[in-house]
């Protein structure tokens, strides 16, 4: 077992691997920028090390100085997490390079799978039916020539693709050029890579995938498949475990390709490969992401697995306790990923100080996050707040469950997407189960503004927090009650001259943002 491992993440991610490593008593280490010298992962782990300032290629993408730190300190592996340097092959070449134990697959399966096209190759290879697709192109010319072949709508994709960047629909030749212009620019500085693909896209699709788990001893575990049909801009907002349109029969069929896929690739460790599965029940191989998923939490709370720690236990060399006949589904789990961004402001990236945070809490609810009151979002990484899991006796009960602990979150100082998540769970189409990724461009939802009276309150509760400031009394004298009529609109105009004029709440209007 490891003596010590050093997490080469942040945020809410970073808290979780923590945890995982404090279960099995082993110690961590944490690193952080010059912005995240108070964060929650930083004061959670046993030791913690300064990597460099904000910007993510001078921290977290920096992978000689945080070797260079797993060194110094006495680490003996490291956990990417996901996101940064999770699927990059020569970053875990250099932990193996430097004698450390990198907590994820092989190099040479990072890259044999991070390939969109070598993945296409191994799959069918593998007897998985693939969507029709190109390969690498080399001039936009020769894309176009490919996409009138096979007929639109296409998707323009990144060879080095993932995470939702460097994809294009494209739904005519006249709109291909620019579209893929957009994309090679895109996939260029997400991934380093401008190459780029032609896929044919199919309408009406749900997105399927098979969570999967393999040791060094020839063990490959499928657990159960998630639905991750409810995307925003090739983004996934709702994640579900299990589906509603996989069948037992289906079930089976995902679960042998997946599992052939991963040992088509040689694969160690946790991975998910995933697929498109049609309104007639056709499925076809996507790609495969070779690293932990943000929506595991919903396979763990379903299947009573611990994927962090056991991608651990695998790493360090030791063979799965369990096999698949033993991983039986219990009940419904659904996860929102809560965001830092305006849904009344065309879906902008929020930033600023959170100076209130409640995460809600309650029976089968589960939330991971790195909030804190004062906490700074900034534009520097990620907009993913925290993701909030509601586990239920059946789909409906976890719904309900959700719609609960949603209600309860209070998060002021920044925007965010959760009246806009509400929304979608109690839109008819989604209480059915009818859905697929093209589900949010068909409802067109937009989050309502929300209750003046509500708003005010919220905004009113968040000062008073940080200044000590007291309230406008409402007409019946009690400070922080509900405020009516006229006079009482002009208290609240005065106590909010008052904050502007000691330099807080500025912003501050329909949605709060940085005070």
């Amino acid at each position: 077992m490891f003596s010590k491992v050093l997490v080469a993440n942040r945020g809410e991610i970073a808290l979780r691997i923590v945890r995982a490593l404090r279960d099995l008593d082993i110690p961590s280490v944490a690193v952080y920028s010059e912005v995240d010298r108070l964060s929650q992962h930083v004061r959670y782990a046993d030791e913690a090390h300064l990597i460099g300032p904000a910007e993510a290629r001078q921290s977290y993408l920096n992978g000689d100085k945080i070797i260079a730190v797993a060194k110094e300190c006495g680490a003996d592996a490291i956990h990417p997490g996901y996101g940064f340097l999770a699927e990059n092959a020569d970053f875990a070449e250099a932990c193996e390079a430097a004698g450390l134990t990198f907590i994820g697959p092989s190099p040479a399966s990072i890259r044999m799978l991070g390939d969109k096209i070598q993945a296409r190759k191994l799959a069918e290879a593998a007897g998985i039916p693939v969507l029709p697709g190109s390969p690498e192109m080399e001039s936009i010319d020769e894309a176009v020539a490919f996409a009138n072949q096979i007929g639109y709508p296409v998707m323009v994709k990144a060879v080095a693709g993932g995470g939702g960047r460097g994809i294009r629909l494209v739904e005519s030749e006249g709109e291909f050029r620019d579209a893929a212009a957009r994309a090679i620019q895109e996939a260029q500085a997400a991934f380093g890579n401008p190459a780029i693909y032609v896929e044919k896209n199919l309408r009406h699709v749900r997105h399927i995938e098979v969570q999967i788990i393999a040791d060094k001893f020839g063990n490959v575990v499928p657990v159960g498949e998630r639905e991750c049909s409810i995307q925003r801009r090739h983004q996934k907002l709702i994640e579900e475990c299990p589906s509603v349109a996989v069948t037992p029969g289906l079930r089976r069929s995902l679960s042998r390709a997946a599992v052939r896929v991963a040992r088509a690739a040689d694969y160690h460790n946790v991975g998910t490969v995933e697929f498109l599965l049609t309104p007639d029940g056709l499925y076809y191989f996507l790609e495969m992401n070779t690293r932990l998923q943000v929506e595991h939490p919903v396979t763990e709370l379903t299947t009573g697995t611990d994927l962090v720690k056991d991608q651990i236990l695998v790493a360090a060399g030791e063979e799965l306790p369990y096999d698949e006949s033993e991983l039986l589904t219990r009940g419904w789990a659904i996860e929102c990923r809560i965001v830092a961004e305006d849904p009344f402001n065309s879906f902008l990236p929020s930033v600023g100080r959170v100076v209130l945070a409640r995460e809600p809490a309650g029976p089968g609810i589960r939330v991971e996050s790195a909030l804190y009151d004062g906490v700074e979002v900034t534009p520097y990484y990620d907009s993913l707040l925290a993701k909030v899991t509601a586990w239920g006796r059946n789909r409906e009960g976890a719904r309900a469950r959700m719609k609960r602990a949603l209600s309860e979150f209070r998060i002021v100082g920044v925007a965010t997407n959760i009246p806009y998540i509400q929304q979608i769970l109690d839109l008819p189409d989604f209480i059915a189960g009818n859905v697929d990724t093209e589900f949010l461009d068909r409802h067109q939802v937009f989050a309502a503004e929300p209750l003046e009276e509500q708003q005010e309150l919220a905004e009113i509760a968040a000062l008073l927090f940080v200044t000590g400031v007291e309230a406008p009394a409402d007409r019946n004298g009690s400070n922080g009650g509900a405020t009516n009529g006229t006079a009482a609109k002009g208290q609240r105009t005065a106590w909010r001259e008052r904050m502007a004029g000691a330099g807080l709440g500025q912003g501050v209007g329909r949605w709060p943002r940085s005070i």
